[in-house]
């Protein structure tokens, strides 16, 4: 019987301490707030489709591009790989049972049901506009309700530190005799560095959210120059928290990369080591670099050219990545797949983001380019494109892992290619726009800039489409044949479990001490 058959009815579920059953209710939950923030999406695009009011006003634009990024950036893109996949996964991947704490692991998804009510309530509710960065002195200022939906986002953030805390002890006390630190799944690495940026980045989110809503509810000033507060220190505390936040929502997508790549490449990585080390330098190097989101406030030029120079540090990790899981394609024997079509979206739109993330990180350029659609372009591309199309080549490439069922592998290639196709269009006018002059979040624009919106809108219907498209080869797939244990041939310790696992994930005590994590044992032969 697998965890899908047992036990049975609605309160099984939620109340399961099964990390299988919890990380389906985040894939759940997650997915959701992703067609809430599309949907805003497009009815942002569509306001933008032609100068002047389209189909809301200014106050109702910047209500939607409010509900949008808070909803896609702390409700979707932060919880997704890791609560929802990386519950269902960990475990499995490192021959435990469970997780090192069951019950907490089922209060991190109601706590963060909690936080996503609240914070989807207050901006409902109250209209709030300052964007998904609560900037002062605007938040503090704004007649709309700001201090709902932070409080929201430090319920989210509480939920974020729970699921930290499991990860690292379940990596460190729960893996089977075997799994040794080098010998984990790359996903596991990828996890397991996340969770240090959760446990140590997301408290400091807590305090600054905690200062702005006691500021506006006690009038304390603490952000209000005249009264000798410091704008720039909101900034300083939301941007320490906010950039290791971009590899909260990375590392995990690389960590999904690694493992489709070596699967349907038929080879192990050109590097092992290399993807596991880097990872962790990302984690570090990601505290170091928050002041290149402030290059415009004033600092002086040792401090830009040093946040500058920590952020191509990061860039150098990345890079190294991005090289390894080349090198492991190059001589291997490719099985072409709707998971390693994502994987090759992925490679493009986090190439191009990450060159696009280096330019910013110059001061020169950053000056020209700050606070235009050219760095709504660069986030896109990073973010969006590279953590959706990682979390849609999870889903596919762990589908048959997590139903026991097989979908249609040409729709679901088809449907890759054109959200691949649907991005390209939607965001690469952007660079253009953001170079031309055109300043992000303001909904009406000149005359010269309405050709460059049009497209950029069509490409946001065509990425919808591919979007929709994705959802119906998974939920026919959910009818579709039954898989076998290993369909894909893949040497990943989570594929030795019978798809879909039983409620204990192994029949009987799992024992890797004398089988490695190699795919020239699983083929017979080494590649390249």
């Amino acid at each position: 019987m697998s965890y899908l058959d047992r036990p049975t009815g609605a309160r099984s579920w939620l109340l399961t301490h099964d990390h299988k059953r919890i990380g389906l209710l985040f894939l759940g939950a997650t997915a959701l707030a992703l067609f809430l923030g599309g949907v805003a999406a497009l009815l942002m695009r569509l306001e933008l489709l032609s100068p002047g009011e389209t189909i809301v006003s200014n106050d109702g634009y910047d209500r939607l591009f409010t509900f949008h990024g808070v909803t896609m950036v702390w409700l979707f893109l932060i919880p997704a790989i890791p609560s929802g996949l990386g519950n269902f996964l960990v475990p499995v991947m490192i021959g435990a049972r469970e997780v090192a704490f069951p019950r907490l692991n089922l209060a991190s998804f109601y706590v963060y049901l909690a936080g996503a009510v609240i914070t989807l309530l207050g901006m409902l509710l109250a209209g709030t506009d300052t964007g998904w960065t609560f900037y002062v002195p605007y938040s503090v200022d704004s007649a709309r309700g700001v201090v709902p939906v932070m409080c929201g986002v430090f319920v989210l953030g509480v939920s974020s530190i729970m699921t930290g805390i499991n990860f690292i002890a379940t990596t460190h006390l729960m893996r089977a005799e075997g799994v040794g630190w080098m010998r984990m799944p790359l996903f596991v690495w990828a996890i397991y560095a996340t969770a240090i940026i959760q446990i140590l980045a997301t408290p400091v989110l807590g305090l600054t959210l905690g200062l702005v809503s006691f500021d506006i509810g006690f009038d304390l000033g603490m952000f209000d120059p005249a009264r000798g507060g410091d704008p720039l220190l909101y900034q300083h505390l939301f941007w320490f928290y906010s950039h290791p936040a971009v590899y909260i929502m990375v590392l995990p997508a690389m960590g999904v990369i690694s493992e489709v790549i070596c699967t349907f490449a038929r080879k192990n990585p050109l590097s092992y080591r290399a993807i596991a080390f880097s990872t962790l330098g990302i984690a570090f190097a990601g505290f170091l670099a928050w002041g290149h989101h402030m290059f415009t406030t004033g600092m002086s030029t040792f401090d830009a050219g040093a946040f500058g120079l920590l952020t191509m540090v990061v860039s150098v990790f990345s890079a190294i990545k991005v090289f390894t899981w080349v090198g492991t394609l190059y001589g291997g024997s490719i099985r072409w797949s709707a998971a390693l079509t994502y994987v090759f979206v992925f490679l493009f739109l986090f190439v191009v983001g990450g060159l696009t993330g280096v330019a910013l990180a110059t001061t020169s350029l950053d000056i020209h380019w700050h606070d235009t659609y050219f760095v709504v372009a660069h986030f896109h591309f990073i973010m969006i494109g590279g953590s959706l199309s990682a979390y849609l080549a999870g889903l596919h490439y762990w589908f048959p892992k997590i139903t026991g069922r097989r979908y249609r592998e040409g729709h679901a290639i088809a449907a890759a290619i054109v959200v691949g196709v649907g991005f390209v269009v939607t965001f690469g006018p952007q660079f253009l726009l953001g170079n031309g002059g055109m300043p992000r979040r303001y909904a009406d624009y000149p005359e010269r800039f309405h050709s460059l919106h049009m497209v950029s809108t069509i490409g946001s219907w065509i990425l919808a489409l591919g979007l929709l498209g994705a959802l119906a080869v998974l939920v026919r797939g959910l009818r579709g044949a039954r898989s076998t244990a290993n369909p894909w041939r893949s040497a990943s310790f989570e594929w030795r479990a019978p798809s879909p696992p039983p409620t204990e994930n192994f029949s009987g005590e799992p024992d890797f001490a004398s089988d490695a994590y190699d795919y020239t044992r699983l083929h017979g032969h080494e590649h390249g």
